[in-house]
């Protein structure tokens, strides 16, 4: 895992271990609109919606710079009960990717939405998706002078600006709002209520890693949470694992190792050295804990319920005398093709993207992980400033600050600054998900608390409901909408004692 870096599609982004040198409705409101362009109706599931557009400044921190970009966003009224009753609406901030693909995994804010009579709009995280600045994805990510504009801060900013005009578009100004994100959009939900705290009331902040941070909280929390969950399952299976590298290295060294490893694991070309086999499967087992669901689920792929206990039923039924290589491999297909239906693994095929978090990595998104030797079902792998350095400015030209974010955001004595200035926050956090480790984890005040669960993978929470459902976690949910509910009746306490009605 040398020279290993870990994305996340923190909705999740989701993670994933990435390889390189250094690196891991009907739109009859149009008139109201008229800077804004409406596509069409669509439907994710059962989830109504209306595609528009909203002409977004591409820097919100120069008067000079005026220039502009189309930034997508979902918006439902379907259920709204209008500015009148200060029908609340509830905003989920866009992570990295197509805003589409977390409208339909993020089932929890549509399924509450008619018990709030609530509006829902889902914003496009710029630079992601269709929301591409200076026309196209190839114009926006064609040097770093054309990306430098792709931070957490101008998001923020786009999400406050888009949601000040809607309200006033739409004579909703006192309408509260309640912000929702799961991984990296858990952490633009709890920074924007902290940045902007007279924009939201509240926010759901589910497993966002606002701790993984320089020397905050352990580097090696993230891969010994994915080791524990593979040894909670089995140890053999753990240790399997754990032996598979070494096997590895010493097969790709022999004559003809590569070819007879591509071979192997089905790959659709030959390998060039065995890292990239190595973080392959590094990157199957990260994605597994993080989706390590009690149910079905194909939120990165189509997987069984509970599926590393599924990988590791596959690794320990193989007979005692079975090459290590034969169960890897076995596990691995768990993951990568549980349908069977891929005919050959395409090691360079990320289906979720990279470019773009592959900047903010480089810039402010400097999220130290390293593993340990003795826990970790990894090699032994520590984070190295210098090299991720030396990587950030032979791809981009440009030096990472590992301090901005937290100096920004904060993160640091973290309980103290949240119970000086902070309320209505919720952390939610399932301690299967890597991402837990660096989560808060512990109640900070009596309106900033955290709710963790032991069996819970990444932002479980958020997701549509389902027959299968666990006790525990339809209990995490009705806790999470008795919170919501006091933010929004508290609110509309202070509003009528306000106006005196």
């Amino acid at each position: 895992m040398t020279g290993t870096w870990l994305y996340f599609l923190l909705f999740f982004s989701a993670a994933s271990v990435a390889s390189s040198s250094f690196i891991n409705s009907k739109p009859r409101f149009l008139g109201r609109f008229a800077h804004l362009k409406a596509e069409t109706t669509q439907t994710v599931k059962s989830y109504r919606y209306e595609t528009r557009y909203y002409t977004q400044l591409l820097d919100h921190f120069s008067f000079k710079n005026l220039s502009s970009f189309e930034q997508r966003y979902l918006i439902s009224r379907e259920h709204w009960k209008g500015p009148d009753h200060m029908g609340p609406i509830f905003f989920y901030c866009g992570n990295e990717g197509d805003i589409e693909w977390f409208a339909e995994n993020t089932g929890f804010v549509w399924e509450i939405a008619p018990r709030f009579g609530a509006m829902v709009v889902f914003p496009e995280h710029r630079y992601y998706g269709k929301s591409m600045p200076f026309g196209s994805k190839d114009a926006a990510y064609e040097s770093a002078d054309s990306l430098s504009y792709l931070t957490a801060e101008q998001a923020l900013a786009d999400f406050a600006a888009l949601l000040t005009d809607l309200k006033r578009n739409l004579s909703a100004e006192d309408c509260p709002v309640v912000l929702f994100g799961g991984s990296y959009g858990g952490m633009l939900a709890a920074w924007m209520r902290l940045k902007y705290p007279h924009i939201a009331i509240g926010a759901l902040s589910s497993s966002a890693p606002i701790l993984q941070f320089e020397n905050i909280v352990p580097e090696q929390s993230f891969y010994d949470i994915v080791s524990s969950d593979f040894r909670r399952e089995s140890l053999s299976c753990f240790e399997t694992i754990k032996e598979s590298w070494h096997a590895l290295e010493v097969e790709g060294q022999r004559e003809n190792g590569l070819k007879y490893l591509s071979s192997k694991f089905h790959l659709c070309r030959n390998l060039n050295n065995t890292e990239e086999l190595s973080d392959w499967l590094s990157s199957a087992y990260s994605y597994l804990a993080m989706v390590d669901y009690p149910y079905p689920s194909a939120f990165l792929m189509p997987l069984p319920a509970n599926p590393i206990k599924e990988v590791c039923q596959k690794i320990d039924s193989l007979p005692s005398g079975a090459n290590i290589l034969d169960r890897i491999f076995a596990g691995a297909s768990i993951y990568y093709n549980y349908t069977g239906d891929v005919s050959c693994f395409d090691l360079s095929d990320d289906p979720h993207g990279m470019s773009g978090w592959d900047w903010q990595a480089c810039t402010e998104m400097v999220m130290p992980l390293s593993s340990s030797r003795d826990h970790s079902i990894f090699p032994p792998y520590d984070f190295n400033y210098a090299s991720h350095e030396k990587g950030c400015f032979e791809q981009f030209g440009v030096k990472p600050r590992p301090k901005w974010i937290t100096t920004e955001f904060g993160g640091h004595d973290l309980r103290t600054a949240l119970r000086a200035f902070g309320s209505n926050i919720i952390f939610s956090n399932g301690l299967l998900d890597p991402w837990s480790g660096g989560g808060v984890l512990e109640n900070v005040s009596e309106t900033i608390v955290a709710l963790v669960t032991e069996l819970g993978a990444h932002h479980i929470d958020l997701r549509a409901s389902t027959d299968e459902d666990p006790d525990w976690l339809t209990e995490q949910r009705q806790e999470e909408i008795k919170l919501i509910e006091v933010w929004v009746n508290d609110y509309y306490k202070e509003k009528r004692s306000y106006f005196g009605i």
